[in-house]
């Protein structure tokens, strides 16, 4: 591929993120407009910003190469990162934004009045941000390096520098500028080649596939067959359903969105809309693993199968028209990146400023012009540490470590935030319980299938698949230990579960949480 043309690709894509926020940053002066864009941004606005930030390296990479290599089964994942938004519409958007917290630990600790289940949960925001935002880093360099030859680590180079910018500079007043632009670039940069492409295999007399020399063979068509070659398809299929669908409401950069709506009903509606926009997007991402399998039946020594997006135009069409639809879906790849990486890096920040770099009294008595320097030096610790272990070289590919992310939200998230809003009778030792047992079990399973790969039998489906198992315990745990400490349940139990479910005009007369930082 003519690397100039990926390289202006990219530059053109960094460019305009750098652009728009600097604009943005003529509108962050507060520490509300740094952490929650002053909760002023329309759904309409605030959906196309989630769908840039949602929409990631597995998603616009690794979703066609799962599909291309594994087959037909891999194409519940967008099925589950879609469903995802469908549960969190009816489970608890409304009422997180109700709540007037600022992150998700802010809500942990006004929800149960405890500042040890506020550190849990800081810990586990951060961990489950920097996991996220591994295959960013890792999808950035394997864009870039297959389009220009650059070596792997460039390309999240350029990720970390700019989202860092972008970040330190205005905040999410800032980058929720950038998602919506960018959400829009993905998509354009991800459909107009699939009209191309499939244009031309249909002229072409339209191949049948050739089933390349992977796993699962000749089963690749055939779902609940193999499961990318692992044992017991089925367990693996529906463990990774649960973690997609009831992980989404546990990432940090999803949850922070809804606190920048005006009010519980506009938070409905944003998801509402998220839901159309990301049903688009993955109507064309499965495409390309389809044509993959015609034209590309096997790939390069040493070449991964998330390269087989950017490699497509090239096989299909030879020539200018396949360098610049590579071109296209690069910058595309790259808008991907710098998106989710914003996302990520923003609630990633939020917590390491207040709970982990400088203690709470000096965000309170500081007033804003220390507290929004605290948040840009938290953003760039927050950046620079995962981008250094993305250097380390990992096993698991880009839509895989990103399920895996999704396993530990639904593992330890997905049990406060459900039980929290629904459940009068959580307490404060059941809910840490709760999220210690959720997290070990499930942080356990993801660190032995990073480090030692996925293994056979059934070991290694309950590792490489947790959430499963690893979900239903950490919610049963947090009942019974609950039930048996309900001298642990808070105090204002009643008062909170009025904010979160009574509507906004109704709350105007109770006094605000006092237990959020800003």
């Amino acid at each position: 591929m003519n690397a100039g043309l990926g390289i202006s690709a990219v530059t053109f894509v960094c460019v305009i993120t750098l652009g728009i926020g600097a604009f943005g940053l003529r509108l962050s002066r507060t520490t509300s407009d740094f952490y929650v864009a002053s909760r002023v941004v329309s759904p309409g606005w605030n959906a196309s910003a989630i769908g840039g930030e949602y929409l990631s390296a597995a998603s616009f990479l690794g979703v066609a190469g799962l599909v291309y290599t594994l087959g037909a089964d891999m194409l519940w994942f967008p099925v589950g990162y879609t469903v995802g938004y469908l549960v969190l519409l009816v489970l608890v958007a409304a009422p997180l934004r109700r709540s007037g917290a600022y992150t998700l630990p802010d809500f942990a600790e006004d929800r149960l009045e405890s500042v040890p289940v506020r550190r849990l949960c800081s810990l586990l925001v951060v961990g489950i941000g920097w996991l996220y935002l591994l295959p960013q880093f890792k999808g950035a360099g394997l864009a870039l390096s297959t389009v220009t030859g650059a070596p792997s680590w460039v390309g999240g180079l350029i990720v970390a520098v700019v989202v860092m910018a972008n970040v330190v500079a205005g905040g999410m007043r800032s980058i929720t500028l950038v998602q919506a632009v960018q959400y829009w670039l993905k998509l354009t940069a991800i459909s107009i080649p699939v009209f191309v492409l499939l244009w031309i295999w249909l002229r072409h007399g339209a191949p049948q596939p050739h089933i390349a020399p992977t796993p699962p063979g000749h089963e690749w068509t055939r779902p609940l067959s193999g499961f990318g070659g692992r044992d017991h398809p089925v367990y693996a299929t529906y463990s990774m359903l649960l973690a997609l669908c009831f992980g989404t409401m546990g990432l940090p950069h999803v949850l922070v969105r809804f606190y920048t709506n005006p009010d519980g009903r506009t938070a409905r509606r944003t998801t509402l809309i998220v839901i159309g926009l990301l049903g688009l997007f993955y109507v064309f991402t499965p495409v390309y693993g389809v044509l993959g399998r015609v034209y590309l039946p096997t790939l390069p020594h040493g070449v991964q199968a998330d390269s087989v997006v950017l490699m497509l135009p090239m096989a299909i069409s030879p020539g200018l028209l396949g360098e610049l639809l590579s071109a296209l879906l690069a910058g595309g790849a790259f808008a991907a990146f710098l998106s989710t990486a914003s996302g990520l890096t923003i609630s990633v920040a939020g917590v390491i400023d207040q709970d982990l770099l400088r203690p709470r009294i000096i965000a309170r008595t500081g007033g804003d012009s220390v507290a929004v320097q605290g948040f840009r030096i938290a953003a760039v610790v927050a950046v620079v540490l995962p981008f250094a272990f993305s250097l380390l070289s990992v096993r698991v590919g880009l839509a895989d470590t990103v399920g895996l992310a999704f396993a530990v939200a639904a593992s330890t998230f997905c049990p406060l935030l459900v039980l929290g809003v629904w459940w009068r009778g959580l307490s404060t030792t059941g809910a840490a319980a709760g999220l210690v047992t959720g997290g070990v079990l499930a942080i356990s399973a993801v660190l032995v299938t990073m480090v030692g790969g996925v293994h056979s039998g059934w070991s290694g489906a309950l590792l490489a698949q947790p959430a499963a198992w690893t979900m239903p315990i950490a919610f049963l745990v947090t009942v019974v230990v609950s039930l048996k400490t309900p001298s642990r349940i808070p105090k204002g139990t009643a008062r909170t579960m009025v904010r979160l479910h009574a509507p906004e005009t109704l709350n105007a007369g109770l006094p605000e949480p006092t237990t959020s930082s800003y």
